[in-house]
């Protein structure tokens, strides 16, 4: 097991033939999901995945209900998480592996909610649903039976997470460098298919997540992802946002991979532009 954070198929196969012959713990996550199709994901579910694996949805497990502010996909809060991790049989030494078939995309905001709340044995599988199936390992459509709840017990790290009000106030001089991970047209506001608004955050740079794997899903050498970093000084922080929060944690998943601490403006761009079209006043 590669406890950095990556796992092979040929890994997960073989702990999975260790789960039938009853040795370790061990919950996989599908963590599928269209943005265009919310229901897609836990479909492309139903007809197959990785067997044992349960239903991890973006917009029911891994985010808050939606607000006024927050963003697209809110932050879930540590007792909505706690309560969803226990109910798919997670405890503190159970091993957590997460994988989607959108080189990370939304895998990496599993991951990051497991890691911010304090679990540290969570992997990504890599290649995604898509290398196993390439591998011809098993399949099933089986309904997955429930699991004994586990005892999951968030913990939160202080200051890993920023708000609109901890960074629209240093603009003018940010203790901070802003990473958007949104694709490039969308950061130049040369298109926004999304969000009311369109461009960036003022003094944000742009960090595509798509770099950070090939185009079939695999992560690329940590050669590559220390490269794609290297024009920020290994000494300044580092603030990830994307549209809504979810694509910005693959960035956080590669800083991981290659040592470097960074934190997440979870409501990114759409809790921006909420605050542009609704700003708050003293009274609110």
């Amino acid at each position: 097991m590669n406890y950095q954070g990556v796992i092979e198929v040929t890994e997960l196969a073989g702990l999975l033939d260790q789960q039938d012959q009853g040795s370790g713990q061990l919950v996989i996550l599908d963590c599928r999901y269209n943005l265009a199709d919310t229901g897609a994901g836990e479909q492309a579910y139903l007809n197959e995945h990785i067997p044992g694996a349960r239903y991890a949805s973006l917009h029911r497990d891994l985010s808050a209900p939606c607000d006024r502010y927050g963003g697209r996909h809110p932050f879930p809060a540590a007792k909505q998480f706690s309560e969803f991790a226990r109910s798919m049989g997670i405890s503190a030494d159970t091993q957590v592996v997460v994988y989607d078939d959108q080189r990370f995309a939304f895998a990496a905001r599993a991951w990051w909610l497991f890691r911010h709340y304090g679990h540290a044995r969570v992997a990504i599988l890599n290649g995604g649903f898509n290398a196993w199936k390439d591998a011809g390992l098993p399949l099933s459509n089986d309904e997955e039976d429930a699991k004994a709840p586990g005892d999951f017990s968030a913990s939160t790290e202080a200051g890993a997470l920023l708000r609109y009000e901890d960074i629209y106030p240093h603009l003018d001089n940010p203790p901070w460098q802003l990473v958007d991970a949104r694709e490039t047209k969308r950061f130049l506001g040369n298109e926004e298919p999304i969000d009311p608004i369109a461009g960036h955050i003022p003094g944000a740079i742009n960090k595509p997540w798509q770099d950070v794997t090939d185009d079939k899903g695999f992560i690329k050498p940590l050669a590559a992802l220390r490269e794609n970093w290297q024009s920020i000084p290994a000494d300044d922080e580092i603030v990830c946002y994307c549209g809504s929060g979810v694509t910005a944690c693959v960035n956080l998943f590669s800083l991981h991979l290659i040592g470097r601490e960074a934190r997440l403006y979870p409501g990114s761009w759409s809790d921006w532009c909420a605050h542009i079209l609704y700003p708050r006043t003293e009274s609110a």
